[in-house]
């Protein structure tokens, strides 16, 4: 079959994708992320070929249907501008706040600018499909990474008396931060294992 590379390596992508969406607390099916190969191709592969404007999706997070998140695809191998315009276009038109776009090459400098730009209306990010062939965080040598509310980082800074600014840190470009979307400020709790106590927890802020 034409598809066979694309189509199998489109399948993970949209796997890792959805797997990331609820991971993030957006609601999200069990069957959408355990999709098998030959449902992909048959809902998404046409004459051989993955189409994948069908990929997108739109979701919101569990505990507030307000909080909209509208996923992207898009075959064009170098994202520029014009694509990035469509992107928000598609969610001043639906009153959505966050954005996320999927490519298959790379994205120019100039489309980056209009992420940064637009952070004060918007919060938009990119993925190569690359980044996402393979889920990260699900990697039995990666550790548990879960993202504190507002709440739990106060108690957490109160009971150890700590200021942000002795937390060990976390870049916003780790693999991790970007797989959670995190932003300047929020902290991760993240769990080993460990021989003596059966699990050991440490902390991370994003800067």
């Amino acid at each position: 079959m034409a598809d066979s590379d694309e189509g199998a390596r489109l399948w993970k992508v949209n796997r890792t994708m959805r797997q990331m969406a609820k991971d993030r607390g957006f609601r999200i099916s069990d069957d959408e992320i355990n999709m098998d190969l030959q449902t992909f191709r048959s809902l998404y592969v046409r004459n051989g070929v993955v189409n994948r404007n069908d990929l997108g999706f739109l979701t919101h997070m569990r505990n507030n249907p307000t909080d909209q998140l509208f996923v992207l695809y898009t075959d064009e191998r170098s994202v520029g501008v014009k694509t990035m315009k469509k992107l928000l276009d598609i969610l001043e038109g639906k009153d959505i706040q966050r954005g996320i776009i999927v490519f298959p090459g790379t994205i120019t400098p100039s489309a980056r600018k209009v992420i940064a730009g637009m952070g004060n209306n918007f919060r938009l990010e990119e993925f190569s499909e690359s980044d996402l062939i393979v889920n990260i965080v699900h990697h039995t040598l990666v550790p548990q990474h879960d993202v504190l509310t507002a709440e739990q980082k106060k108690l957490l800074l109160e009971k150890y008396r700590l200021k942000e600014t002795q937390l060990p840190r976390i870049q916003l470009a780790d693999p991790v931060a970007r797989y959670f979307g995190l932003r300047r400020g929020n902290v991760v709790k993240i769990t080993r294992p460990s021989e003596t106590s059966g699990r050991y927890c440490s902390y991370r802020i994003c800067f």
